[in-house]
């Protein structure tokens, strides 16, 4: 099931997300449904509600991960299959880093929320580059490997938005302002 955006409320609120993961979690939402809504203008299969949906819960395990440790991602997951939103979860698992993904693949919503959710600073709209550094100091520290692991995941992204913006009628620095201007039901 796919949860509804009421019901996905719902749910960060039964997991008690912290409101600056919950503020974060409806900006990434936005430029999901934005790009989703712009792929499926441009004729692919695409579900924009699937997208939308995903992206407000991609950090509902942040809050017990904070708490009580653990990856969020895998913890996110379990609590998406625990409240039957199968058809999510596996997105929600891999917002952080995409298993196995290929790039001349289908368009999915997987990519959508993975390169949405690089785009968000906190509940602020960034370019990869500000993101990434972001990143590098929060969770890289002077972990080398873990820091070219992250640089790693960047590039592939970089290229998964090349690929989402190559059928989108609007240009990666142009989010920002549409985001700004839509008039949407995400805000809580």
């Amino acid at each position: 099931m796919i949860p509804s955006i009421k019901t996905c409320y719902i749910i960060m609120d039964k997991y008690e997300m912290l409101e600056n993961i919950k503020a974060h979690s409806v900006v990434v939402a936005k430029i999901a449904r934005l790009i989703a809504s712009g792929l499926e203008k441009a004729g692919l299969n695409i579900s924009v509600h699937k997208a939308t949906a995903a992206a407000l819960l991609h950090d509902i395990g942040k809050t017990p991960s904070l708490k009580y440790g653990g990856d969020h991602t895998e913890i996110g997951k379990m609590i998406c299959l625990k409240n039957h939103f199968e058809e999510i979860a596996d997105i929600v698992a891999e917002h952080v880093i995409i298993k196995g993904y290929e790039f001349d693949g289908d368009y999915s919503e997987k990519e959508i929320v993975y390169y949405a959710d690089k785009r968000v600073n906190h509940d602020r709209i960034v370019n990869l580059d500000e993101r990434l550094a972001y990143i590098l100091e929060r969770y890289g520290k002077s972990q080398q490997g873990l820091r070219s692991r992250i640089r790693e995941n960047f590039k592939l992204c970089i290229k998964v938005e090349g690929k989402l913006f190559s059928k989108l009628d609007f240009r990666p620095e142009s989010l920002s302002y549409l985001v700004a201007g839509e008039e949407t039901d995400l805000d809580a």
